[in-house]
């Protein structure tokens, strides 16, 4: 990208459209659909969980695949584009049957299902998340860019927590409406965001194609022995088990601790309705004080508000508004910058060895997440029933105080933890503009535009 002109406003927005359906499926996935198949589809917890769980694992030997493959992929479209639109495909095709499932759908129909779903998923997330990176080799243009997918993704999330609340107005526990409007928007703009996202810019100039296949254990190798991008990974699974360790207890702390379950879905919601104004604000930090400082900075905010919640009472719903709002404020900021520095990573490695995995290392960045979302769950839940809480009897003052304590340190322990880990990240501004200059000799990369 040399010499050429930064991305306009216009065109980081339509290359992000792809953020839409991909948000509006993965929070019902994870929050709506297994409740909704156990009560309105007839499936039992138990299978549904396997099947799910069956599903996560396939996802995640998918990805790093689908990243070598992209990185592999020569074609007069570019090495991305071919795979998002296959993807995409198959992607909305499988939303059909998942969110409009038919009458007697069984265990195995939703397990054919999901390995479909996941596969669309993967081919258009990893790729799009890989080419992201390669739009622009400067500093501040990758955080800029990643900004603007984080704030499409925040409208998309917020859209999607909305639309089980109108549900509920119309007909309140209709679980199969529910599914209905989150499907509808998966489906309405699934074919306009590709469109959107695939004519939006164009890709850089392909790589010379490394001669041979690499091998499962060279591609093992490029990852381990690639020490930055193991830090970025480890602060990235710490925040990413910080948020889900949070999300799983929300409810739980509304309802039983504070005695508000009538807000149990709305502070959620709450929450997201500042967090569309957070990559804004992060990225003009972030173009001041570089993306690793930015990504302490952030990570210290979350924090001090999620010990501030040691402060809350039944008495002081105020207080949790205006922690929640803050929470908003905060949310994201580590995730965002730790996005924007794995091409920069990416970019060290190709310099160090001349071969361009962005692909893959996105892939792994994007496994790493979804690892500590799962964690999250199998840490936070029993953690608080060995504490003796239980959502289904009254419970001890000691048990919602053990509740209040995983709730308020889990997710502050582990956001000090990811900011110690990229702290003193030494792939800064200066030194990841001399390796663009041995990378791309010539004229210097356009500057940060707003």
């Amino acid at each position: 990208m040399s010499g050429a002109s930064p991305p306009t406003a216009a065109e980081l927005a339509r290359f992000s459209a792809i953020a839409v359906p991909l948000a509006a499926a993965g929070l019902p996935l994870g929050v709506y659909l297994p409740a909704i198949y156990a009560r309105d589809y007839g499936l039992s917890l138990t299978v549904i969980g396997v099947i799910f769980l069956l599903g996560r694992l396939w996802d995640a030997i998918a990805d790093p695949v689908m990243g070598s493959l992209s990185d592999r992929t020569r074609s007069r479209y570019g090495r991305r584009k071919p795979w998002i639109a296959a993807g995409g495909v198959v992607f909305g095709l499988s939303s059909i049957f998942l969110f409009f499932p038919p009458f007697g759908v069984t265990p195995l129909s939703l397990g054919i299902i999901l390995f479909f779903f996941y596969l669309g998923w993967t081919a258009v997330q990893i790729p799009f998340q890989a080419w992201s990176g390669e739009v622009s080799g400067e500093y501040h243009q990758r955080t800029r860019i990643a900004t603007y997918q984080t704030v499409v993704t925040s409208g998309a999330l917020l859209l999607t927590l909305i639309l089980p609340t109108i549900a509920d107005q119309l007909r309140p526990g209709d679980g199969r409406l529910q599914l209905t409007l989150m499907g509808a928007l998966v489906l309405l703009s699934i074919v306009p965001a590709l469109f959107l996202t695939l004519t939006a810019l164009k890709e850089p100039p392909l790589p010379p194609l490394p001669v041979g296949k690499p091998s499962l254990r060279e591609t093992i190798r490029a990852i381990t022995g690639e020490p930055l991008l193991l830090r970025v990974l480890a602060s990235d699974f710490a925040v990413t088990l910080a948020q889900n360790i949070r999300a799983a207890l929300i409810v739980f702390f509304v309802s039983f601790y504070m005695g508000r379950p009538e807000w149990a879905g709305g502070l959620f919601l709450f929450q997201f309705v500042f967090g569309v104004f957070a990559g804004p604000i992060w990225l003009k930090i972030g173009r001041r004080y570089g993306k690793h400082r930015t990504a302490v900075a952030g990570e210290l905010v979350q924090v001090g508000i999620n010990l501030s919640l040691l402060l809350v009472t039944p008495d002081t719903f105020g207080l949790l508004l205006a922690l929640t709002l803050a929470q908003g404020l905060a949310q994201g900021s580590g995730n965002l910058m730790l996005r924007a520095i794995v091409a920069d990573v990416a970019d060290k490695h190709r310099l160090d060895s001349g071969e361009d995995r962005t692909g893959l290392y996105y892939s792994v960045f994007s496994l790493a997440g979804k690892t500590a979302t799962a964690v999250a769950v199998g840490i936070a839940l029993p953690l608080v029933s060995w504490l003796g809480f239980d959502p289904k009897v009254a419970n001890s003052p000691e048990a919602l105080t053990g509740l209040l304590l995983v709730f308020a340190l889990g997710p502050a322990i582990a956001h000090a933890l990811s900011a110690a880990l990229i702290a003193r990240f030494p792939l800064d501004e200066a030194a990841h503009a001399e390796i663009r200059r041995q990378l791309d000799p010539g004229p210097p990369d356009y500057a940060f535009a707003e």
